[in-house]
């Protein structure tokens, strides 16, 4: 089955863009399908977002603009206030359904997960419009990392397979995501590695920097069973040793973050703050100030191809990562290869090493160098305004 085309030389295409994500909610998902938005209406498309009612963690702030037309509709959120899980999907999914065949237009976009894919897929066969998926990540892996029964590992690896296989354009974040789209049978020519990247209007080296009294590692962004972001508080009091007042501040949600909390609670009373989802420029307040910001993808659970955005927001800002993570991960070769701080494997000790190592190192002369040639790479590389233009272009290209 080849995907369905639009009429060609259309002056202004109409766009949807089915996601459970977009601004203002706090999320690397939902910054870059606003970029994507971005770049297609200056490509003179205009752009319809069917998503959600975000929640009452989202900071305020219109993101309307002329050729975007936001289309909401409330959601069950988990008790984080996160679209996540199956009766969350099947929420966004099902009115989709609806809203879909209510809305007029020449392309639709899907972001995941393959439920809300494979409903996009249905209904623009439907229609004989074509559809392009953006595959952040790979589902299967996922739902298979956090330990779900074969048959639903079976059922979601089924769904995201036919709705890569027949999607005019798949949009991959990494080389790495591409070779395992590739794995599903996706012909190589329909998909577009667009990289990742960040808002480096709001994260750079020269804004307001958070004063946390002592110094301090952050960590930004979601927790999840697969972050294992447990390592960084088993590693806090061997730092602790040598540097007594040193903290870790905990700001984004997560599945994990009770049990974060918990750790915390047992291992480093007092010495471990969660401030919860904080508005991007908030965040970029606390990266910059921050000795370093911390990483990490929990080895053998199938996420080591994963590059997780908090490594780019961390270096826009100049502030060093420690990655904590597998030898062989995607994510480590790229701190390593471009200088954006240290790699240590995924253990309290080795993590407690970088963590002592950064200490040492912060407000050196050396340190000032490497802060601003870690933000200057993030800024030839990986802006998030030239990850949307090279979306926009991949996905309008089947329209001819």
């Amino acid at each position: 089955m080849s995907p369905a085309r639009a009429p060609k030389n259309r002056a202004s295409p109409r766009v949807v863009l089915a996601t459970r994500l977009f601004a203002p909610e706090v999320s690397a998902g939902s910054f870059r399908l606003r970029a994507l938005a971005r770049a297609l209406i200056e490509r003179s498309a205009t752009v319809r977002v069917l998503t959600t009612t975000p929640p009452s963690t989202a900071p305020p702030g219109a993101v309307d603009q002329p050729g975007l037309e936001i289309s909401r509709f409330p959601v069950l959120r988990d008790a984080g206030g996160n679209v996540r899980g199956y009766l969350q999907y099947l929420s966004f999914d099902v009115p989709l359904v609806f809203r879909l065949l209510g809305s007029r237009y020449d392309l639709a976009i899907a972001e995941a997960p393959p439920t809300t894919g494979i409903i996009v897929a249905a209904i623009s066969a439907l229609r004989r419009r074509p559809y392009a998926y953006y595959a952040a990540d790979i589902w299967t892996d996922g739902v298979a990392a956090i330990g779900a029964p074969r048959f639903m590992i079976s059922i979601i690896r089924g769904l995201e397979g036919l709705t890569m296989r027949h999607a005019s354009t798949v949009l991959s974040i990494s080389d790495e995501v591409t070779d395992r789209i590739l794995r599903f049978g996706v012909r190589a020519e329909r998909i577009a590695t667009v990289g990742n990247g960040v808002d480096t209007d709001v994260f750079n080296p020269d804004g307001p920097v958070a004063d946390g009294g002592t110094p301090y590692f952050v960590y930004t962004g979601t927790m999840s069973e697969w972050q294992g972001a447990e390592v960084f508080i088993r590693a806090l009091p061997i730092v602790r040793q040598q540097f007594p007042d040193v903290r870790l501040r905990f700001f984004g949600q997560g599945a994990t973050e009770p049990q974060l909390r918990e750790l915390a609670s047992a291992t480093a009373p007092d010495a471990v703050t969660f401030g919860g989802v904080v508005p991007p420029e908030q965040s970029a307040e606390w990266i910059r100030g921050a000795i370093g910001a911390l990483v990490s993808i929990t080895p053998g659970l199938g996420y080591d191809f994963a590059r997780p955005t908090k490594t780019y927001a961390a270096a826009a800002c100049g502030t060093p990562v420690v990655f904590a993570g597998s030898d062989v991960s995607s994510g480590a070769a790229l701190v390593r290869a471009h200088g954006l701080g240290i790699h240590a494997s995924f253990t309290a000790e080795s993590v407690a090493e970088a963590m002592i190592e950064l200490l040492h190192e912060h407000g050196t002369e050396r340190a000032a160098v490497d802060r601003r040639d870690r933000a200057a790479w993030i800024d030839r590389n990986a802006s998030l305004r030239a990850v949307g233009d090279s979306a926009a272009h991949a996905v309008l290209r089947p329209l001819g």
